[in-house]
């Protein structure tokens, strides 16, 4: 059975969400797209301890997180029976619902129906009685915020999740959907968003401001960008990574030569900070006021790599104004 490191609470610090009382570490780890069938058990597990060893108290996952659906609840829920189970207490456990997991009407969307049986199915491949946050993981058109709101709020009133949150939400709607959740009695208190130096749609889009009034955390998925903001792509996009080869979606995410030139000149200014252009990335969010930065690795050394952001401080207000500067936004 595995032992945590004495000291892991030393080398991470943890944000307040919101107004809520729940704290973050300032570093999650998600279990996305590297924790399914496809890969080593041992390598898994190996990540998670030492994520845990260094104060990474959050894990992130869903209930179609694989590859397949599904398979990295298993394999969390699996890890934290043979290794963690002592330490549940000090855990926030979080998943989702909201895209496709079973064929058929009831297999997606933010129906009653589907959002109860998804959590059920979930909880039991982690082998949990709650989770610490449930997320409903994408709007739904054809579903009435009430109904939405009811349900997780129930939710919460059984006993299945302490928290709620909402997870790739607009933030034209949010006012409205702010509201219901207060009338319903939700524990709403976190939006999960892309965010990062090159894509601040939760600015534009006013879901940030939004979250901020209403006393609401947010966690950062996406924080490199796909990678981009790494200093591997300051060459050109590297024949090993996912997006080699792309070219249609490349064009959709604004990667060509241009945005090559930009990742350049970041990495110029993480140099003179003496980091990278990841650690960087991650502690711009941590300056921009976000309560987590949840990453995403496939390696144990790409897990310690960015956990070394926080031993750089935050940007100051003249690197913050050289990356805009760069990136054009004004």
């Amino acid at each position: 059975m595995f032992t945590a490191d004495e000291k892991r609470y030393e080398k991470m610090t943890y944000n307040r969400c919101g107004e809520s009382g729940l704290k973050l570490p300032k570093i999650s780890l998600g279990l996305w797209q590297n924790f399914g069938y496809n890969a080593d058990y041992d390598e898994i597990k190996d990540i998670i301890l030492t994520a845990f060893d260094n104060g990474i108290t959050h894990f992130d996952l869903a209930n179609n997180y694989g590859p397949e659906p599904g398979d990295a609840e298993r394999n969390f829920g699996r890890i934290l029976a043979e290794e963690l189970k002592p330490y549940r207490d000090e855990l926030i456990i979080s998943t989702k619902a909201g895209y496709e997991m079973w064929k058929g009407p009831y297999g997606r969307g933010g129906s009653r129906k589907y959002l109860t049986a998804s959590l059920d199915q979930s909880l039991k491949r982690l082998g949990l009685d709650y989770v610490d946050i449930f997320y409903h993981h994408c709007f739904d058109e054809e579903t009435p915020y009430e109904e939405v709101a009811m349900c997780m709020g129930d939710i919460a009133r059984q006993g299945k999740a302490l928290y709620i949150g909402v997870s790739n939400y607009d933030g034209r709607k949010m006012h409205r959907i702010n509201h219901i959740f207060d009338d319903y009695n939700a524990p709403y208190i976190i939006n999960q968003n892309r965010y990062s130096i090159l894509d601040r749609t939760i600015e534009q889009n006013g879901l940030k401001e939004q979250s901020n009034r209403k006393g609401r955390g947010i966690i950062a998925f996406s924080p490199l960008a796909q990678g981009r903001l790494s200093d591997k792509f300051a060459k050109g996009i590297p024949e090993n990574s996912r997006l080699y080869g792309r070219t249609d979606y490349n064009k959709s995410i604004g990667l060509d030569e241009n945005q090559i030139a930009q990742i350049r000149g970041l990495k110029t200014i993480a140099q003179g900070r003496g980091e990278t252009l990841s650690q960087m990335a991650i502690n711009w969010l941590l300056t921009k006021g976000v309560t987590s930065v949840l990453i995403g690795v496939r390696t144990k050394a790409q897990l310690l790599e960015n956990l070394k952001a926080l031993e750089h401080p935050l940007l100051s207000e003249e690197e913050m104004k050289k990356i805009d500067n760069i990136i054009l936004f004004e």
